[in-house]
């Protein structure tokens, strides 16, 4: 064999190789980082997908809670890991839209420093008053609060928070005035305001609709495409001339920057497959969400436009890190 034949040889011989490895992906465990606490909706929705995903993979998928700084500690962890596929992350509206937005400090770039895969599940929110609050429907509650500017407060799970930057959104689209009051996390929000010791909160869905249920918070109106069958009297955004407004919650599946396309493209199809598992889909919709795996490039642009959405909420409320 010439020199040159040795060459080809060589040189197909290391092609070969990496088609191999691309095609055999994943060839170990993979984890998946949910930047916050155990039990929440984001929890929920990663543990929903782990086993049929390892089904699809191939391999054990296993869920990591990293929770800290409202999901930048998740959400740093996942840059920084090598580019290969063996370490993703569940992506929220807070860790790559809402606290970037708000915070020049978080040490990431949503738009640059992560590979989207795709959308998981998409969920509702819902503005939600304490039972003692005076109104009951969206006219009367705008009433009230357009009359009464800085007399009543709302909750949310910290600044630079969904349920912050929505409802600033809110305000700004309305001209209203509603004080924030910022909380460690949604839940003990919640609880303030089922106990009314603040009035008014902007909740995901499944955390406010048990008390919805049972009688202790009252919903106003909800974002989601359209009237949901569990409040069937509940107007959405949209129907009440607040359409900007109208923007759910996204649980998605991302990794580092640089990802390569075919473990991007190899993901992506082990996740559209597992969304067809009738219980897969039982128990993410059982949570009030809504299945939307809508793959890399819708949903890179979806993380872009909430991105820009909260950083124009930003500028035009003029809000700081408190």
């Amino acid at each position: 064999m010439t020199l040159a034949s040795k060459l080809i040889a060589i040189t197909f011989g290391v092609m070969a190789s990496f088609g191999v490895v691309a095609q055999t992906f994943p060839t170990k465990p993979i984890k998946i980082i949910v930047p916050f606490a155990p039990g929440g909706s984001t929890d929920i929705i990663a543990r929903s997908m782990a086993d049929p995903l390892s089904k699809q993979l191939g391999q054990p998928v296993i869920v990591e809670n990293k929770a800290g700084g409202g999901g930048s500690v998740g959400a740093l962890e996942v840059i920084r890991a090598p580019k290969d596929g063996y370490t993703l992350g569940i992506a929220t509206v807070s860790t790559t839209a809402s606290n970037p937005a708000i915070n020049a400090k978080i040490g990431y770039d949503p738009l640059k420093d992560f590979t989207a895969i795709t959308n998981i599940a998409a969920t509702p929110n819902v503005i939600v008053v304490n039972p003692s609050f005076p109104a009951r429907d969206f006219k009367t509650f705008m009433e009230v609060i357009k009359k009464n500017p800085g007399k009543y407060s709302y909750a949310s799970s910290g600044t630079g928070g969904i349920g912050h930057m929505q409802t600033e959104l809110f305000k700004s689209l309305t001209g209203t005035f509603i004080v924030h009051i910022p909380y460690r996390g949604a839940g003990p929000g919640l609880i303030d305001v089922v106990a009314g010791q603040v009035p008014i909160m902007f909740d995901n869905l499944p955390s406010a609709l048990p008390f919805i249920k049972d009688g202790r918070l009252i919903p106003i109106v909800i974002a989601a495409p359209k009237r949901l069958a569990q409040l069937p009297n509940v107007p959405t955004f949209a129907e009440v001339g607040l359409a900007p407004a109208n923007r759910m919650a996204y649980y998605g599946l991302l990794g580092p920057a640089g990802l390569p396309k075919d473990v991007v493209d190899k993901i992506y199809a082990a996740a559209q497959k597992a969304a067809l598992d009738p219980a897969v889909r039982k128990r993410i919709e059982d949570t009030g969400s809504i299945i939307n795996v809508n793959g890399p490039e819708a949903f890179s642009k979806e993380i872009a436009a909430e991105y820009a959405t909260y950083k124009d909420v930003v500028t035009k409320q003029k809000l700081e890190l408190e």
